[in-house]
């Protein structure tokens, strides 16, 4: 099987480069709408430095298990009707939060259409804060 694509790909080398270039046009234009995902340590740099404002988007149960200090519990499915809680933090920034990473994605878009200036998500969610053995807040 490995041999035959190695063979399709060496009598279409046009056609295999034209799939690996939208491919990549692909995955670059996905991230640059999910926003900057940042790391663990970029993230208590910026809300210890610069007052990052952590918008954690899991359920309310799952923000009562575990959530990073002074965190904002906006479940991802309310994230629209409730922006205007968050009006205060237009100017700072915005670090979000999910359980993997994938509805901070979606909630980057929301946020920046809203018109907040320095939104960023945490690469991996809490798993990876988790991961990281950082502090967590119960309750």
């Amino acid at each position: 099987m490995i041999d035959q694509i190695i063979e399709f790909a060496g009598n279409h080398l046009l056609l295999v480069g034209a799939f690996a270039v939208l491919l990549v046009a692909i995955i670059v234009l996905e991230n640059k709408k999910a926003g900057k995902g940042i790391g663990v340590q970029e993230a208590t740099r910026l809300i210890n430095r610069q007052g990052a404002v952590v918008v954690d988007l899991r359920s309310k149960q799952e923000f009562g298990a575990g959530h990073v200090l002074d965190a904002v519990n906006v479940p991802f499915s309310n994230l629209s009707s409730r922006l205007s809680e968050l009006d205060k933090s237009k100017d700072k920034p915005v670090i979000l939060v999910c359980k993997m990473g994938q509805h901070s994605r979606a909630g980057y878009k929301i946020l920046a259409d809203a018109g907040f200036a320095d939104v960023r998500r945490l690469a991996g969610g809490m798993a990876e804060w988790n991961a990281a053995s950082l502090p967590l807040v119960k309750g």
